[in-house]
């Protein structure tokens, strides 16, 4: 069974193609970081113009590569929330109107849901049910995942998610944007212990996440101290060193709870070299381990998209269109853990969050 999948709920615009048992056949991803560096951050219109203008030629790109034609297709998975509603609506307007002319299943995916499947991309054989870290620009989340579709909220952000404080951290800095990659790279020119940064609710006793005052942290240090290039390195490692505590308490926190010995690490800033050193000798240290995806696939992209509705299709997920009528609608807000499994119809599922 061959799925393409589009992702489009944000500034990255993502084509894949996946087959059953043999992966990815093809895949590409334009960024828009370039666009949207002046702004320092995403700007919604220009995000969405852009992929109106990217999204047929990678499809196009994405089939040839593959060596396929479209009539080669059996669904085209989508991105239908959350995220920027216009955004996501180029990308829902495409793959419906490319399914219902092949006149196959389209099938409308949870963005998160493909990210926290991703990791089943490098290693089809990870086994449920494990915990997932979920840990990118606009989530921190800790959930229990027991099978396609079955999903418990273990802990979440109270403010600002991970990559949002590294956003704001190198813009603090001076670093550019977007935010993770670079005080990443900063960081490798820091020194250890330097300055001590707080870890916000490392030992809270629950597994929930907070952000936001290690930001203002940051702030107060850099106006304190005026860092020169040094300087600047020095307070991205702490930086770094911190919310990588957080995390790893948080998740060896969520194992201890749960009893269970797979950690499962996706989105963006699970691609960060330290959290994934750090996480792996933490889960070694309690006779677990942990996944990733590839760091490719770390960011959004269409491969996880195509993934996710195809595991949802071989676990018995509904194959119709969104509506029989063929109309769609997006959910740029949609709780994950209110996901249907697949077989039981999305009457959940459409329920748009608040």
């Amino acid at each position: 069974m061959r799925v393409l999948g589009i992702e489009t709920s944000c500034d990255e615009t993502g084509v894949a193609l996946v087959e059953s048992g043999r992966g990815v056949l093809a895949h590409a991803l334009h960024s828009q970081v370039d666009l949207h560096e002046a702004y320092g951050g995403v700007v919604p219109e220009l995000a969405s113009r852009d992929h109106v203008r990217r999204l047929l030629p990678l499809t196009r790109q994405v089939l040839a590569q593959a060596g396929l034609a479209p009539t080669d297709l059996d669904a085209v998975a989508y991105t239908r929330g959350p995220g920027l509603a216009g955004a996501l609506l180029v990308g829902a307007s495409v793959a419906e109107s490319l399914a219902w002319t092949l006149r196959i299943p389209a099938l409308p995916v949870h963005h998160l849901e493909g990210h926290l499947l991703s990791p089943l991309l490098a290693e089809p054989g990870l086994g449920f049910p494990f915990v997932a870290l979920l840990v990118s620009g606009g989530h921190t989340q800790l959930m229990r995942v027991d099978a396609v579709g079955a999903y418990s909220l273990l802990g979440d952000t109270l403010d600002d998610a991970a990559g949002e404080a590294f956003d704001k951290t190198a813009k603090l800095l001076g670093l550019g944007y977007p935010g993770g990659p670079a005080v990443a790279r900063a960081a490798l020119g820091g020194r250890p212990g330097q300055h001590r940064l707080p870890r916000p609710m490392a030992a809270s006793g629950d597994l929930d996440f907070s952000f936001s005052g290690l930001k203002t942290a940051v702030a107060t240090l850099v106006a304190r101290v005026r860092p020169d290039a040094q300087g600047i390195a020095d307070i991205a490692h702490a930086f770094q060193e911190a919310v990588t505590d957080v995390l790893v308490a948080k998740c060896t926190g969520a194992l201890r709870a749960t009893g269970l010995t797979t950690l499962v690490v996706a989105g963006g800033v699970g691609a960060n070299r330290r959290l994934r050193e750090r996480l792996d000798a933490a889960c070694a240290g309690l006779g677990a381990r942990a996944a990733y995806p590839p760091v490719e696939l770390c960011t959004d992209n269409g491969a996880m998209i195509a993934w996710a509705g195809l595991l949802r299709l071989e676990a018995g997920g509904d194959p119709a269109s969104d509506t029989a009528d063929g109309a769609f609608t997006v959910l740029p807000r949609w709780p994950l853990e209110g996901l249907s499994p697949p077989g039981r119809g999305r009457a959940a599922d459409d329920q748009p969050a608040g």
